[in-house]
């Protein structure tokens, strides 16, 4: 192959079908790999090296703290830490109210599980602990197992009064329960190495789903903004009638709580812009979040916001850490259901982050090693009461850009969350609950934004914006986990329906070149006379089989029913002729020998007109087929040679025979088939295939196919598609080499195109 400086290439070879590409490829016999009994044994083998690589590989700090480089790397991790620590505590505390806990239990969440993630995650940026969409995917749960209606009493004055106290740590038992089974599932997913499940969670899924999840996290915060305590609903078409409930409560809006609401919000809004409009500028972002926090307890404190305006706030945080408890077992079954989701949803979010940031600074996460070290991380934490844990995008981006190099910078943020919960943490008792809201609502605002993705789907990808659509809607309307499966049932669908409606093609060549393309997408394509080029833009199976054949006849213009009956119309007509004529020949033969015998017996007088004898042979009238021109089908004929010429077509006129008139109902003599998009084989494709070569060889049409893989070519072997009527020798390389041999077969060397061996681009 020479290569000129003009960039054409110019490339001289025999056509090639398949058996020939084996011979002149070497093709392998046998498998590369090894066994799969050598495979389990080199497995269960054990060696120092192998067990080495077994611990780094389950304990990733082993492999990296070592060779820790405190130069390099301890000044960025720790300022980084103090950053992301300073942002654990608000959003601690916000997002376990979102999980429907008392805040001290997000402080819990924040520092314990980063510490196990240390150990054993693989991804040097993210930031584990509290998450919006997680909490509230939480809340759900502890929501619905422990509603207000279960832990209703009588009061001191004889109403009707919830008992928070019992409620509260009735919920902290669920989300326990919660945590540690999702936990274990994560670990399970992980070790069976089942991280490749997030690949069915497609993008527009995942970001509609989170939005919807935002709307949810908005709704559930309201009341804390406008300061009234709506019923808790839990099930399908819950938002729409919390929606109704806060509406129908607005005339009661506390205006001191909305004040704050407006003023924190209005704070941190402008406050967060500068820090992203000063970014290069500042050493490090405004701890807004945190100042918010520490201003509105003084105030909050000093100015009697509870007991003279009836401000809703914290409540008493309990300072130290609680001994460790061991989940209640009891209610394992009853929250398994609700798990699944979560484990899906907490693992969907963080890998993602994890893998943007691997990308982003040069190394790689395990996917299955991060399901373990999430789940260990869980079931770690629900010893100490902590709910499910995930990495945070904002938190982690601080990281990131804080000049965070490893995960040591999780360990400093833990200090300070630590430091917190021992000596702070009691300080924040009459931190008003609106704060925390606004914190919520404030970071939403990515997720607020991904709103955009509409007009942008629309413009680009319809399908995507109908997942993207149809999540959003499930999610909000039949809520967290039931929303989830009806977007990934529906993202699946549209994957069935893309393989069951595909786009079927037929090519032409270019002139010039070894290029066939779409007719339908490029002008100069022009149509090889006689040759049918076939192609779908997915993969045959037992889905859309039926249509693939149904396709090819309406694209070829060969209908196999109508042209076999015509066939059989035709053979029997000529059958009657026959038997016609053979009659005539009969009675002529025998009127024949009468007029002898007359001749001989001149006795017998002859009255009336004289008779004229004419001798009629019987004659031998083949069948004609002028409707079926083309040779006769390769498929059932053997060819042990793919260069044996044959005759060329019949002429398009009209043919008499007998007195019959036949004219050509086709004029294709071969049907090429580019299987270059079909990835796998089935059964339904097999006999699909055959009977493609069975009727369009009953009309003279040869068929070939062109463009498979080697695996491709393999599964059709097993499938058993080559027999003695279907060679290896129909199976072509490319298109080009099979249309190269159909025209050889029909000795068409005057055709316009150039289609010669060698091709120039």
């Amino acid at each position: 192959m020479g290569v000129p400086s003009s960039g054409e290439f110019c490339v001289q070879r025999k056509v090639l079908a398949e058996s020939a590409l084996d011979e002149l490829g070497g093709r392998r016999t046998h498998s590369t790999k090894p066994p799969l009994a050598q495979r389990v044994k080199d497995s269960l083998r054990c060696s120092v090296p192998g067990l080495k690589r077994a611990v780094l590989k389950w304990v990733p700090v082993l492999s990296w703290l070592p060779q820790y480089s405190i130069r390099e790397n301890a000044v960025g991790d720790i300022v980084s830490g103090l950053s992301v620590g300073i942002m654990h505590l608000p959003q601690g505390m916000a997002y376990a109210l979102l999980a429907s806990l008392t805040p001290v239990f997000g402080l819990y969440t924040s520092l314990f599980p980063v510490m196990i993630y240390f150990i054993f995650g693989t991804s040097r940026h993210i930031s584990i602990g509290t998450f919006a969409v997680v909490s509230i995917m939480v809340g759900s749960v502890t929501e619905k197992f422990g509603p207000d209606s279960d832990f209703v009493g009588n009061g001191t004055n004889g109403t009707a009064e919830v008992d928070i106290e019992a409620r509260d740590a009735y919920r902290v038992q669920i989300s326990c329960a919660l945590t540690a089974v999702v936990g274990v599932l994560q670990i399970l997913f992980g070790l069976v190495r089942f991280g490749f499940v997030v690949t069915y969670l497609s993008e527009p899924l995942v970001r509609g789903y989170t939005t919807a999840v935002a709307v949810q996290v908005l709704l559930s915060q309201l009341k804390y903004v406008v300061g009234v305590h709506t019923t808790r609903f839990t099930g399908p078409l819950s938002q729409v009638y919390t929606l109704i409930d806060l509406c129908s409560l607005l005339p009661k809006t506390n205006i001191a709580t909305l004040v704050i609401s407006i003023v924190a919000l209005f704070v941190l809004i402008l406050v967060k812009e500068l820090n992203t409009y000063y970014r290069k500028k500042l050493p490090m972002s405004i701890p807004i979040e945190l100042i918010v926090l520490i201003v509105a307890t003084i105030i909050s404190y000093f100015a009697l916001f509870r007991t003279e305006y009836g401000v809703d706030v914290v409540g008493a945080i309990p300072s130290g850490l609680k001994a460790p408890r061991v989940p209640d077992g009891n209610l394992f079954i009853l929250v398994f259901p609700d798990a699944f989701a979560i484990v899906i949803v907490a693992y969907a979010i963080s890998i993602s982050i994890s893998k943007t940031m691997a990308l982003k600074h040069g190394y790689k996460v395990d996917s299955n090693q991060e399901l373990v070290a999430l789940g260990l991380s869980n079931v770690f934490g629900a010893f100490f009461q902590c709910y499910v844990v995930t990495a945070s995008l904002s938190r982690s981006l601080v990281q990131e850009s804080a000049g965070g190099k490893t995960q040591v910078a999780g360990v400093v943020s833990s200090i300070i969350v630590l430091i917190t919960i021992l000596k702070i943490g009691s300080l924040f008792a009459e931190l008003p609950k609106a704060i925390l809201a606004t914190i919520v609502f404030v970071n939403l605002k990515g997720m607020f934004k991904q709103f955009n993705d509409i007009p942008l789907l629309w413009k680009s990808n319809k399908m995507d914006l109908m997942i993207w659509s149809v999540t959003w809607v499930a999610t909000i309307l039949l809520n967290l986990d039931i929303g989830l499966a009806v977007a990934v049932v529906f993202s699946m669908l549209t994957v069935i329906f893309r393989i069951q409606l595909p786009r079927y093609s037929i090519l032409g060549h270019v002139a010039g070149t070894e290029l066939y393309v779409d007719m339908d997408a490029y002008e100069e394509a022009k149509l090889i006379p006689g040759v049918t080029i076939f192609r779908s833009s997915a993969t045959i199976c037992y889905t859309n089989a039926e249509m693939y054949l149904e396709a090819l006849q309406e694209k070829s213009g060969i209908n196999i029913i109508e042209q076999l009956t015509e066939k059989k119309k035709l053979e029997n007509k000529l059958k009657r002729q026959q038997e016609k004529e053979k009659k005539k020949a009969k009675k002529a033969a025998k009127k024949l020998q009468v007029d002898v015998n007359s001749e001989q017996n001149p006795s017998v007088k002859k009255k009336g007109k004289k008779h004229q004898t004419v001798l009629v042979s019987p004659t031998e009238v083949g069948p004609v087929y002028g409707g079926f021109d083309g040779q006769v089908n390769s498929a059932y004929q053997m060819d042990p040679e793919v260069s044996d010429a044959c005759p060329a077509d019949d002429d398009d006129s009209g043919k008499e025979n007998g007195g019959v008139k036949t004219e050509a109902r086709h004029r294709t003599h071969s049907v090429i088939l580019d299987l270059s998009t079909t990835s796998f084989v089935d059964t339904v494709t097999a006999k699909t295939l055959n009977n493609i070569f069975r009727d369009f060889g009953e009309i003279d049409v040869s068929v070939y196919i062109a463009g498979c893989q080697v695996c491709i070519v393999q599964q059709l072997k097993r499938a058993g598609i080559f027999s003695e009527s279907i060679l290896l020798n129909h199976l072509f390389v490319t298109v080009h080499d099979a249309v190269l041999h159909t025209l050889e077969r029909q000795a068409q060397k005057n055709v316009s195109q150039d289609l010669s061996c060698i091709t120039k681009m």
